[in-house]
């Protein structure tokens, strides 16, 4: 089996090498769509200068490469059919460098959430409602963590907090 080499230090002129930024994004974004203050986070741990990262997500942007809004309707889509709810959908993308306006719209794009919580809830527990106060807080808590709001759990459970 061959030996890998060590990386090599990253020089001073290498961090703000426009083409190896560039090359180093593009296999990054090869493997996977990322939002643009990801990928920022990524080539900065790669060590390119801040300078050459933001002209670099400036110009993939502009071509078309790197796109906000279609990572967020992406990602919206592919965790909703995970069975995971907008506040958690919601905060993953805030962390990911995504405005509040633009993670809202994504949410917004024609997920019924109420269904989506009855679906996984019923896929979890059966169809029938819980029988007990401690299962219907066992069912809360599991809904919950899946990142459904009170009104999508009221409605998956036919609960009442009040």
């Amino acid at each position: 089996m061959p030996r890998r080499t060590p990386p090599q230090p990253i020089t001073e002129k290498a961090r703000a090498d426009a083409k190896a930024a560039r090359t180093a994004a593009v296999a990054l974004l090869a493997r996977r769509d990322y939002a643009s203050g990801e990928l920022r986070t990524k080539l900065h741990a790669q060590a390119f200068d801040e300078a050459t990262v933001q002209g670099l997500i400036a110009d993939l942007a502009g071509e078309g490469i790197l796109n906000d809004e279609r990572y967020a309707h992406n990602y919206v889509a592919y965790h909703a059919q995970r069975g995971q709810g907008p506040v958690r959908i919601g905060e993953d993308l805030r962390k990911y460098g995504l405005s509040d306006g633009l993670v809202a719209a994504a949410l917004a794009g024609g997920f019924d959430w109420c269904a989506l919580a009855l679906k996984v809830r019923t896929a979890r527990f059966g169809t029938a409602p819980p029988s007990s106060r401690g299962e219907l807080a066992r069912q809360v808590r599991f809904l919950q963590y899946r990142g459904f709001s009170s009104d999508h759990v009221r409605a998956a459970t036919g609960a009442d907090f009040d």
